[in-house]
């Protein structure tokens, strides 16, 4: 039997359409872009064009994208890049539930003697947009906060945060990683004015991103070298990447509804059987306010890197840190309040293009079979790491 692939969240594939848009990049349009003949000209057209492509996903103005290696590199420089930005601002405030390349620039800001906020969820995941905003201060640099959080799909309230920020003048950054492609990401509604792109999160190769930077937000580059993308980040652009992550952005938009639709009744289909198969199964996350592709849940009374490792045909994910001698409970599980051992039974189920309905059927029966041999089997001793 074929595996079921349910972690989209953590990796798309390439889509055949976006894989044949590149191809010509990586044969006879190899030119450097900053070369002045044909190829050069023909690859820099190419990324031009990637640019309206991208910015038009998202609302944007194309001379406002910043074409990056990936959602980490974008994420890191629009917090370093804009927090360093006035040196009497020393304050970034975000939340306890952002992806590792949030939080670990934060932490790095912190060993520069910036003093960061991390705003605790609500048990739903959300955060009170409230204790966001009463968290801003007069020296605040920047507020950053995930649009879609990775683990569990829930949404952010960031319109309202992000509306009051700007009546306090500081610039908010958007991880919208996971949300673009499965939503509808426009910049202007959101208020954000930096908002970082995955390109393999919405079927792009894996190594390239993008930055977009509303007009007249200062940014201070993190890189150093030539003037590409309008002196702001340097180095030879991956020519091939960049028209794959605009294409991929082009067909996102012509396949957005249809698809957020599909996804979301798969979903919930998913739940429901799951919930058949497996009392006591419980949900993660807000019920309503969450990503159409993404589930995560509880399995009572087993550890979901064992049950994963038991159903070797549903390819998933756990969220939680596994270790040779330990097994670690997800700290965005922890931060909403889960118990630990309960935290360790959590899967994150991700749904893209290529799941149909006898494959949530399929893996719905698969994870319950392999619940029901193991829940008699007590829950490893979790371990909880001290800051």
């Amino acid at each position: 039997m074929q595996p079921i692939y349910l972690d989209y969240n953590a990796t798309t594939p390439i889509d055949p359409v976006v894989f044949e848009a590149m191809l010509p990049y990586l044969r006879g349009q190899f030119g450097n872009p900053s070369s002045a003949h044909a190829l050069g000209h023909a690859a820099h057209d190419g990324v031009e064009t990637a640019r309206a492509d991208v910015a038009a996903l998202i609302g944007a103005k194309a001379d406002e994208i910043i074409f990056t290696s990936g959602g980490t590199e974008a994420t890191n420089f629009a917090i370093v890049g804009a927090a360093s930005r006035e040196p009497g601002r020393r304050m970034i405030v975000t939340t306890a539930i952002e992806h590792p390349a949030t939080d670990a620039t934060c932490a790095a800001m912190e060993q520069r003697g910036y003093t960061v906020r991390r705003i605790a969820p609500r048990s739903d995941g959300r955060v009170d947009p409230a204790e966001m905003i009463g968290a801003i201060r007069p020296d605040t640099a920047l507020v950053t906060i995930i649009h879609a959080q990775n683990e569990i799909g829930t949404l952010q309230p960031v319109e309202e945060i992000a509306a009051a920020a700007r009546r306090h003048g500081i610039p908010v950054h958007v991880d919208a990683a996971q949300s673009i492609g499965k939503i509808k990401v426009d910049v202007q509604a959101l208020g954000a004015d930096l908002l970082s792109i995955a390109g393999h999160k919405l079927y792009a190769p894996k190594g390239v991103g993008a930055l977009y930077v509303r007009r007249g937000v200062d940014v201070r580059p993190i890189l150093f070298g030539a003037g590409q993308e309008h002196g702001r980040r340097p180095g030879t652009e991956n020519v091939a990447g960049i028209v794959a992550l605009g294409r991929a952005c082009t067909l996102a938009g012509e396949m957005l509804e249809r698809e957020r639709e599909r996804l979301a009744r798969l979903r919930d289909g998913l739940l429901a059987r799951l919930g058949q198969e497996v009392p006591g199964l419980r949900l993660v996350g807000h019920p309503s306010d969450r990503l159409p592709n993404t589930l995560n849940v509880l399995f009572p009374g087993v550890s979901g890197r064992k049950l994963l490792q038991g159903c070797p045909r549903v390819l998933a994910s756990t969220g939680s840190a596994c270790h040779a001698d330990r097994e670690d409970p997800s700290a965005i599980l922890l931060a909403m309040g889960i118990p630990a051992n309960a935290a360790l039974g959590a899967v994150r189920l991700s749904l893209g293009r290529t799941i149909a309905d006898d494959d949530i059927a399929e893996a719905a029966a698969a994870l319950g079979t392999a619940w029901r041999q193991m829940s008699g089997a007590a829950l490893p001793r979790a371990r909880i790491s001290t800051p």
